[in-house]
Formats: structure tokens, sequence, C-alpha cells
């Protein structure tokens, strides 16, 4: 038996990168997936992939600018199917033009990128919950960040968003327990998206891999392994956890990187 299925799932921006593959890797294991997207050609282009490959799919229309769509979205899910099992909010974004340090971030646009980023979660969580309360349960994956729980230099909005969204997950794992539903959160490390790799020297690439201990970006298909594991029953005693999908970064001391350059020498 497949891992979700006959489950019901909804994916944020799931024409691309993470959200593609969380898509494609809910559908082969047996659950209807629906592609939260903007653009409904796209989102519908990939559903057709999935229904090709023996899925199925859909699509409900999601734009990150128009808040009443991160509760309308999962409404029309709810009335198409009538429940939704399995929520994955995979939105995030941040504006590199104005989201750097405290002194030299643009203060609107730090408040911008900040309520945008939780909003989009937070919404989808209390729609997906009143439905999930009625129908027994469900699993919410918030796709987070490890920049959610190590500081910077820079992306301070966009990190301090991501830790919100850290603990709303453990919040509404605590507040929705004895109902069934459980939320769970995957931070990402460095993913080799397409869009990733385009806007990444070479050379900052090899430095930031100095400090991951595997030693390699991470694939999208890692996350979306993550994400199936909290979706599905293999995860059905797990809630209310932040788990880093990224190779190790952050977990060794902080001369890692300097002891790795002193062995390479000699």
């Amino acid at each position: 038996m497949k891992l979700c299925e006959n489950k019901i799932a909804l994916v944020t921006s799931a024409t691309r990168g993470i959200g593609l593959a969380c898509a494609k890797k809910l559908a082969e294991n047996g659950a209807k997936v629906y592609l939260a997207v903007r653009r409904l050609d796209a989102g519908q282009k990939v559903a057709d992939e999935i229904i090709a490959e023996g899925g199925q799919a859909g699509v409900v229309y999601f734009d990150a600018d128009k808040e009443e769509t991160f509760a309308s979205m999962v409404d029309e899910v709810v009335a198409k199917e009538g429940r939704i099992d399995i929520l994955v909010n995979n939105y995030g974004a941040t504006d590199v033009k104005v989201d750097f340090d405290l002194v030299n971030g643009d203060t609107d646009g730090f408040f911008r990128i900040v309520e945008n980023n939780l909003k989009s979660v937070y919404i989808p969580c209390k729609q997906a919950v009143k439905s999930m309360i009625k129908t027994g349960g469900g699993s919410i994956v918030n796709i987070s960040s490890v920049g959610g729980k190590y500081p910077d230099l820079s992306r301070m909005a966009y990190g301090i968003s991501k830790s919100a969204i850290n603990y709303l997950t453990q919040n509404i794992a605590v507040q929705y327990a004895r109902q069934g539903v459980r939320c769970n959160a995957v931070m990402p490390g460095f993913i080799a998206t397409d869009a990733a790799m385009q806007n990444m020297s070479e050379d900052f690439l090899k430095m930031f891999l100095k400090n991951v201990p595997l030693n390699r970006p991470g694939q999208p298909e890692d996350i979306a392994n993550a994400v199936l594991f909290f979706a599905s029953d293999m995860s059905s005693f797990v809630t209310g956890e932040t788990m880093p999908v990224a190779g190790g970064f952050g977990l060794p001391s902080p001369m890692y990187a300097m002891y790795q350059d002193m062995k390479s020498k000699g």
C-alpha cells in the first residue's frame, strides 16, 4: 500500500523546485494532490504530468500577493473533496533589494516580508485545521529554513519570519494534537533548485559547502522525502518537530570549516 493512499493533499507554490518535488512525491505515494499556484496554466501542466504518470492531481488558485487566496485555496479543496488530509505550506520569499541587516534593511520592507511569509502559513493552517478537526485529523508540514534557526549578517526579515513559522508549528501541534492534527516543519539548508543555482557563484558555493559536513547541496527530492515522512503515518507519533534537512549545516563546531582548510593543506 502506498504511504498516502486516498489522502487529499494541498501544496503551495508547486510548479517548480521544492514545491514541485513535494507534489510529485505525494502523488507517487497515492495522494490526490492539489497544486496551489498563481499561474493556473503552469499548474495544470504539472497536474497533467502527474495524471499521465498514474497519479491524481488538480489545481487551485493561490497568489502570495492576494491574501484572500490563503484561505480560499483551502476552502476550494474542501468544497471539492469534503476534506483536506495533508497541507504543505511551501511558499516563502524575501526581497534581496531591501532585506539586509537591522541598520541597512528597509523597515517597511522588513514588516512586509515578515507579514507575507507568516500570513501565508498562518491562514492556510487555520483553514485546514478547521476542516481536519471535523474529519478526524490530518498532517500539516510547513517548509521553514535553517535561516530561521541560525542568525546571519543579512536577510533578517526572512530569517525572523521562518523562526516565527517554527514556533507557529509547535503551537499548532500542541493545540490540536487531541483532535488528531499533527504539525511539523522541515528546515531546508542550501537546496540546488534552478533558481538558487542561477544566483550563486561557484566560489560562494565552494565556501558554503565547507560548512556542510555532507559536502553537497541538497536536492528538492531530499526535502520531498522529509515531507513525505511527516505527511504519512510513518510519523504518526511525531508532532511539533522542526527538522533540519541541511546536510549537517550548523551542527559542527564553528571552527569546522577552518579545520577542514588546515587538513587540506596538510
